[in-house]
């Protein structure tokens, strides 16, 4: 006959124990019941959000129809000094737009490689460069940079496109690979290229990506009334400098 095993004593667990357990589970319970519920609501919300009135359509329509229109104005200008350059190298930075752009004032900006907002790129200056960011200077601001910032732009934040795809400038094997035909070979004939807007200007240009910068700690002014009327748009020749040094 199989012999019946001891019974085992039950462990005992202190009251405090367990009502501390089961405070426990209660909390975690309720905090899913929160997140699940907000979860919920915060994609009906986002739902909602998405779905775009007709007014906002006719007020994007409207925007765009001004944009270009007033494009249009600021194309007819009479030519003045401002459209003369004042010197061979120009640096372009595309500023925040919170209003909907024209096909045409968009199509402009890609031209000028400039995508994306507080994107900048160096360009060669000609009264028709001038021209023609003039019918876009509420979204952009320019000027005249200096060697110290040409230098420092390229070394810091510059990248070249080999093979549709982005790499640092950070050997020049890279670029004597991509450049090596026009007798750019290292860094500082890049450089030297750019700020003296050299025979190989265009295909050094093209090799660079635009520089992404960063938004100044005192911020801007948010305006797109121009430069020399207190804003941030348009040509602020020599003072660029000041502002490349805030973003930088």
């Amino acid at each position: 006959m199989a012999e019946v095993e001891e019974a085992k004593p039950i462990t005992y667990i202190p009251e405090i124990v367990l009502k501390k357990r089961k405070h426990k589970e209660e909390s975690i319970a309720l905090t899913r019941k929160t997140q699940l519920e907000s979860s919920k609501f915060a994609y009906k919300k986002r739902k909602f959000d998405d779905i775009k009135r007709p007014e906002q359509f006719i007020k994007n329509f409207r925007d765009k129809e001004l944009d270009h229109v007033r494009m249009k104005q600021r194309s007819k200008r009479p030519k003045s000094a401002s459209l003369t350059p004042k010197s061979s190298l120009i640096f372009i930075i595309r500023l925040r737009c919170k209003t909907a752009l024209h096909p045409a004032t968009r199509k402009i900006l890609y031209n000028l490689n400039l995508r994306r907002p507080l994107h900048g790129v160096f360009m060669k200056a000609s009264a028709g460069m001038l021209e023609k960011l003039q019918k876009v200077e509420p979204y952009v601001t320019f000027g005249y940079p200096n060697l110290k910032n040409v230098t420092e732009l390229i070394r810091k934040k510059g990248y070249g496109m080999l093979n549709n795809q982005r790499v640092p400038l950070i050997d020049n094997n890279i670029i004597e690979q991509a450049l090596g035909k026009y007798g750019i070979l290292c860094l500082e004939d890049v450089i030297h290229e750019i700020a003296n807007v050299g025979p190989h200007f265009k295909e050094i240009s093209s090799f660079l990506g635009p520089f992404a910068l960063s938004k100044p700690k005192e911020g801007m002014k948010g305006t797109k009334a121009p430069f020399k009327d207190g804003g941030d748009a348009g040509n602020r020749e020599d003072k660029i400098n000041d502002l490349i040094d805030r973003m930088n």
